[in-house]
């Protein structure tokens, strides 16, 4: 983390912030490291985010928080207030007025601690708030605006105060503090949840977002996983760009934004654009994976297992699902290879649809398909649905899906790829780019 700290740090402007979300095991490792990077001064605060509800835990007390790290590169750094919505009971025990609408407001009191000199400690409509060592927490000019707007309360017993009247259905809530209880963590239920095993609340990084950065500033995101950072950052009219080091994860977020927002041109910088390119990626560590993300995302298929583990594929590495006669769900095999081809893994594949009882299969090779094995494909024949023909299996290689633009032919009515984002009215927004590079 600490190269990648110092490489963010260094591309901060100086009103900028950053913040670092981890958990209790290593947060205190974190700060003495952005310590030594920002200067102890540039700390702000140590925010401390309810992310489960209580659960046991052996011979220790139960986990139920995260900590967000939060540092400004300088004094002049982005800062715009956000609220929290106040608690029910708070609401229930203070706003018990009601005026002749209905509309609920409490009492607040019009004077502050300690006596002033000047205009907001001499009397007003002949009350003097000196001789109770207080004085008047707004300008005469002030009250008297709130008065002509029926927004003083005049008691009618004799000598008692005035107070402002402040309406429930007109506060934003009370100032965000370092104890985040009411922004609820991704459970089965929530309707944003992607299956994304680290996905956080929108609600959670709008907040950040909103706090740390003004309409038309650009947002980083680094690390950014299933892309919720970019989501809020679109929604709420600020530029953004998102890193991250899996083909998986670029491929949810530029789902997750087309469903959300309509956005189906987002530039992804770093993944291959050629066939030397993608033998490259195939040939680097942990390339298996990396290039079989990466080349079902060319074809909007689905990996086996979705987002949360690569697991035993069974011949299987990803797959397209559409709706099929009857309203029937089929089910489209995808296998690809990066290495080495021949007519037996076409045959292996055949073998595959008829054991799941799958409608067709595509087989993505890297290498170039040989005469054998695309003959060995049209032996598995057609298969039919909504009055039109489709090969049993299609082979296509990358050379032909990078340079040729050609797609396997599918049925219309397929589903998507990942689960489907909720749509969003952004305020705007302009989106930059996703950037598939190792390292930060």
């Amino acid at each position: 983390m600490a190269v990648r700290l110092v490489e963010l740090r260094m591309v901060l402007k100086p009103t900028g912030s950053l913040y670092l979300h981890c958990d209790p095991t290593a947060s205190h490792y974190l700060k003495v490291v952005l310590d030594a990077l920002f200067g102890p001064e540039s700390f702000r605060n140590e925010v401390i985010w309810k992310r489960s509800h209580g659960h046991n835990s052996a011979n220790r007390y139960g986990s139920s928080h995260d900590v967000i790290l939060f540092y400004a590169k300088a004094v002049r750094a982005t800062w715009n207030k956000v609220f929290q919505a106040q608690g029910a009971e708070y609401l229930r025990k203070h706003y018990r007025h009601a005026d002749e609408a209905g509309r609920l407001y409490k009492h607040e009191n019009p004077t502050g601690a300690g006596v002033r000199h000047g205009v907001t400690g001499e009397s007003w409509r002949g009350i003097d708030p000196t001789p109770k060592g207080r004085h008047w927490a707004k300008v005469p000019d002030e009250l008297d605006r709130l008065d002509a707007e029926g927004l003083i309360h005049w008691p009618t017993a004799p000598g008692a105060w005035p107070y402002i009247k402040v309406y429930r259905d007109d506060i934003a809530g009370v100032p965000a503090q370092d104890l985040w209880t009411d922004i609820d963590p991704i459970n089965m239920m929530a309707k944003e949840r992607l299956g994304y095993p680290t996905q956080k609340p929108t609600a959670l990084l709008e907040r950040i977002v909103s706090a740390s950065s003004s309409p038309g500033d650009v947002v980083l995101d680094p690390f950014c996983g299933c892309g919720t950072a970019l989501v809020a950052a679109q929604k709420l009219d600020r530029k953004w760009i998102g890193i991250d080091v899996t083909y998986l994860s670029i491929a949810v977020m530029r789902a997750r934004l087309k469903d959300t927002f309509g956005l189906a041109d987002v530039e992804v910088i770093g993944q291959p654009t050629e066939v030397e390119g993608a033998r490259q990626l195939a040939q680097a560590p942990d390339g298996r994976y990396q290039f079989q993300w990466w080349a079902l995302g060319l074809i909007d298929a689905q990996p086996v297992g979705g987002v949360e583990r690569k697991g035993a594929d069974r011949g299987i590495d990803g797959r397209i699902t559409f709706t099929g006669q009857d309203k029937k769900l089929e089910s489209v095999l995808v296998s690809v290879k990066s290495g080495h081809v021949n007519s037996g893994q076409v045959r292996d594949l055949k073998g595959t649809l008829e054991r799941e009882k799958a409608a067709m299969g595509i087989f993505v090779t890297l290498e170039e398909p040989t005469r054998e094995m695309r003959l060995e494909a049209t032996t598995a024949g057609m298969y039919r649905v909504w009055e039109r023909d489709y090969p049993k299996i299609q082979i296509v290689s990358i050379r032909e899906l990078l340079e040729e633009g050609r797609k396997p032919a599918l049925p219309p009515l397929v589903l998507p790829t990942f689960q489907q984002a909720e749509r969003v009215k952004e305020r705007g927004g302009e989106q930059l780019r996703i950037e598939g590079l190792e390292g930060p």
